[in-house]
């Protein structure tokens, strides 16, 4: 039996601000939302990929959330990172310093990190090699 990864969740406390961020930066749309008594979940992706990002909101919730030690990031692949980092950041999004990651002194990965509104990290790495 194989399985497919079809999303990833992630706790958000402002749904119209991560839905921007997410539009503005990733170029992910709405696919679905469904909303229950005390709670949201809202499907996210784009053309490129069937993968959804799902963000839920939880209606009562008032404080941000504690993302604690055992979370990493979301990655996401782009075309030239040159360009996507200039977008980003004069489109006011706050971007780190591109890098140059080596494996036995070869580029295994070309990316940067952004942040989302709630805390949550983003890798942005250029398209090649294993990341296509």
């Amino acid at each position: 039996m194989g399985t497919k990864l079809v999303h990833s969740m992630i706790r958000v406390l402002d749904d119209i601000k991560s839905i921007a961020f997410y539009d503005q930066v990733l170029g992910l749309k709405v696919a679905d939302r469904l909303d229950f008594d005390g709670f949201s979940l809202i499907y996210l992706r784009n053309e490129l990929s069937p993968f959804e990002l799902e963000l839920t909101v939880n209606h009562d919730r008032t404080e941000k959330y504690q993302l604690g030690d055992g979370y990493g990031h979301l990655a996401v692949t782009v075309d030239s990172l040159e360009a996507e980092h200039e977008r980003l950041s004069s489109g006011g999004i706050s971007v780190g310093p591109i890098r140059d990651f080596k494996h036995r002194g070869a580029t295994l990965a070309r990316f940067f990190f952004i942040t989302d509104p709630d805390g949550y990290k983003i890798e942005v790495i250029e398209r090649g090699g294993r990341f296509v």
